[in-house]
């Protein structure tokens, strides 16, 4: 018998055994009270990792007629503050004993196949419930305390501050599989120096430019720093061959952030544990003013310019008209299509090497869970498998954590985004990250559109944000 069977016998008895004391005694179990554990704080900003494209359509038809007072009732309901979805409204005819899973579309049928198989071995069966990505975060804390929710979620590191902190999640032992994921994800996923996630993929932007362009220009590689990033737009530009050598977002510091840290400038500091540390916040520091001056001086040269969203962005560079960005793997796609010429390099180097942030996502224990040791086995043994993680990363492909599936990777481009994250940091996941992003983005805009000097507009930034962390 394989170890893992062994390993996962060993578990079913364990609960068969725990099942059987508890069918022995006379008194019912009483329930707690969902109203003991504390609700999460929702986040009221985040960056944008996968910018939607278009926007969703709206409704062109108005009523001819007065509408029915059932109408009205149904308008009313639909405007209501969302409830907890229960399994019963997402799924139907979930078993008793099944182990939940919650995945958005992407990851479910990977996921419903793995789950088939565990069934017919273990006769345990696996109900994936499909949300989407976004929902699942809020579903968990309002359905977890209710008895209602998943063993197991999918999600972004960057959830754990809202979830540790209120209660939602349990760690996970990975056991002699940890190895086998690469260290930046690991860490990524853990908090307060405990793992809390099973990482599957990563992603960080990289540098992505036209290489037709700049041979055109007469550059034969790609700037290695954001001084030269600042001549090869100049060059361009006068030669007429774009309208924007260097093109960003006007309200974007996910994106900042890489030009930031090249100058020595950080979100927060860590702690001696390594932990992020909330009362030491960088967006006034010199390495971010410094890089701020790098941006006003685009700027004021006409390189950088006002009113570019994540399309505008995008438009530019897919149609030739702006020669070098950043951008994540997510974009991918969308460029390809274009049929532009382009390439994903490392990021340029300021004072010293730039750093993106890193993001991952992977596999969560909801502390609700009544099975958390089936739950882990599911993941650490059928998961956690080559075979599995490749066939997530052909779901959604972006760079694997799962190291054998990443060392096997084809796509080049995807490779070199895993090259250019090498150094990446994990984004914060703390609560207090909540507090940064409108400020930081608004002293990037104020920047941009000239309201304020680079100095002024960080130093600004970082009071509100403590400011409101001090609250």
């Amino acid at each position: 018998m394989h170890k893992k069977k062994w390993y996962l016998l060993i578990v079913m008895l364990l609960m068969g055994a725990l099942l059987l004391s508890a069918c022995g005694g006379d008194e019912e179990p009483v329930e707690e009270p969902a109203g003991e554990v504390e609700e999460a704080e929702q986040p009221t900003e985040e960056p944008m990792e996968e910018p939607t494209e278009e926007p969703m359509e709206e409704p062109t038809e108005e009523p001819t007629e007065e509408p029915t007072e059932e109408a009205v009732e149904e308008e009313a309901a639909e405007e209501a503050p969302e409830e907890a979805v229960t399994e019963e409204e997402m799924a139907e005819d979930i078993p008793e004993n099944a182990l939940v899973v919650w995945a958005d579309e992407t990851r479910s049928p990977v996921l419903q196949d793995v789950g088939d198989d565990f069934e017919a071995e273990f006769g345990v069966p696996v109900a994936v419930v499909q949300l989407g990505f976004g929902d699942i975060r809020d579903q968990l804390q309002i359905a977890g305390p209710a008895g209602e929710g998943p063993d197991i979620i999918i999600g972004a590191h960057d959830w754990l501050g809202t979830l540790v902190e209120s209660g939602m999640l349990t760690p996970i032992d990975l056991g002699e599989k940890r190895d086998m994921f690469l260290d930046s994800a690991i860490q990524a996923f853990t908090y307060n120096g405990e793992l809390y996630g099973m990482p599957y993929a990563i992603e960080n932007v990289a540098f992505i430019y036209n290489p037709d362009i700049l041979a055109e220009g007469g550059f034969d590689a790609p700037p290695a720093t954001w001084e030269e990033v600042m001549d090869v737009a100049t060059s361009l530009e006068e030669q007429g061959l774009v309208e924007q050598g260097y093109i960003i977002q006007e309200n974007d510091p996910y994106h900042f952030f890489p030009i930031m840290t090249a100058y020595g400038g950080y979100v927060f500091g860590r702690t001696e544990e390594g932990d992020y540390n909330p009362d030491d916040l960088g967006i006034a520091s010199e390495g971010t003013i410094a890089a701020g001056e790098w941006l006003n001086q685009m700027v004021e040269a006409g390189h950088i310019q006002p009113g570019v969203d994540y399309d505008v962005m995008h438009e530019q560079f897919e149609t030739g008209n702006a020669a070098m960005m950043i951008t994540g793997p997510w974009a991918l796609p969308r460029i390809r299509e274009s049929g532009v010429a382009y390439e994903v390099t490392n990021l340029p180097a300021g004072t010293q090497e730039a750093q993106p942030f890193l993001g991952a996502q992977g596999f969560m224990l909801s502390a609700f869970s009544e099975q958390p040791l089936v739950a882990e086995a599911f993941l650490t043994e059928y998961v956690a498998t080559e075979e599995v993680m490749a066939a997530l990363f052909e779901a959604d492909p972006r760079p694997p954590a799962f190291q054998p599936v990443l060392e096997n990777l084809e796509d080049p481009d995807l490779a070199a985004y895993a090259e250019a994250g090498q150094n990446a940091v994990a984004m914060p996941g703390i609560p207090a990250m909540d507090a940064v992003w409108t400020a930081w983005g608004n002293a990037m805009q104020f920047v941009i559109l000239g309201e304020q000097a680079p100095d002024a507009a960080f130093t600004d930034a970082a009071e509100s944000i403590e400011s409101t962390l001090n609250q």
